[in-house]
């Protein structure tokens, strides 16, 4: 009987070795190929365009009013669990998340295992940050963005400036914010929080920032009034959200943060 030469017989258990790893390394199934390859460079002009298009699949809301935080006023019909719209929150959920994530089962009105939740429980599954995190995914960030269900992981991790992390963590009063960017704020008991206490696991907010002109932000964030929604941001005349002595301009929300994204364009 020929032997087979020992060289030949360890290439072949190499590549059969190699061809097992590939099949326990399957790509994640969540990411659509546009975004895992992807097919084009990670830009600003791809996350403001998703952004917005988001904005106007949800009815192109615009809140620049003052928040009532004494006397919110919660809607009979919530637009996150009206059909069509609860499924695109979904979509934030299961693109925006990594894949065997419990989080990634949710949508606008449903837990992980299709149950409908009241919409006075929604609060336990705000989307905000999954949709911040479906627009980074979705204009090619890759590995470059923390995916997060909660603002202050992906916040923290600017912070720190991780390797790897395309996010840098900027002052409100040195850095104005470009086409792109995020601007965060505290909410309920964060309420407080400043950039000088960073690190730190917070309750927040953050939005895209989606045009900047002399005097005014525009941005756009997810489960603004359980919709994806438009806010006018006013700045300083050099374009940061405060004065130099750290004053934020907006009399509604304290932004206390930027987080700088580094797209390749």
């Amino acid at each position: 009987m020929r032997r087979v030469p020992y060289t030949w017989l360890a290439a072949c258990l190499a590549a059969l070795v190699a061809l097992t790893g590939c099949a326990s390394r399957r790509p994640d199934r969540h990411v659509p190929p546009y975004a895992r390859v992807p097919f084009e460079p990670f830009s600003s002009a791809a996350a403001v365009a998703i952004a917005l298009r988001e904005w106007r699949a949800f009815g192109e809301l615009v809140d620049d009013a003052m928040p009532d935080r004494e006397h919110p006023v919660e809607p009979a019909v919530k637009p996150e669990g009206e059909q069509g719209l609860w499924q695109r929150v979904g979509d934030y959920w299961w693109i925006g998340m990594d894949a065997g994530s419990d989080e990634s089962g949710w949508t606008g009105r449903n837990d992980g295992t299709g149950r409908v939740f009241p919409p006075s429980d929604d609060g336990r599954y705000a989307w905000s940050a999954a949709f911040i995190s479906y627009v980074m995914r979705a204009a090619g960030a890759r590995d470059g963005f923390p995916y997060a269900a909660s603002h202050w992981m992906y916040v923290d991790a600017a912070f720190a400036r991780q390797p790897g992390v395309l996010l840098r963590a900027e002052r409100p009063e040195t850095y104005a914010p470009r086409p792109g960017d995020l601007i965060c704020i505290g909410r309920e008991t964060s309420r407080g929080i400043r950039y000088d206490d960073l690190p730190a696991r917070f309750a927040g907010h953050c939005d895209v920032v989606v045009d900047a002109t002399p005097g005014v932000l525009t941005v756009v964030g997810g489960n603004v009034n359980d919709a994806v929604t438009m806010k006018h941001v006013p700045v300083t005349d050099t374009g940061t959200l405060a004065t130099p002595d750290g004053q934020v301009l907006d009399p509604r929300y304290a932004w206390f943060a930027v987080m700088r994204v580094l797209y390749d364009r």
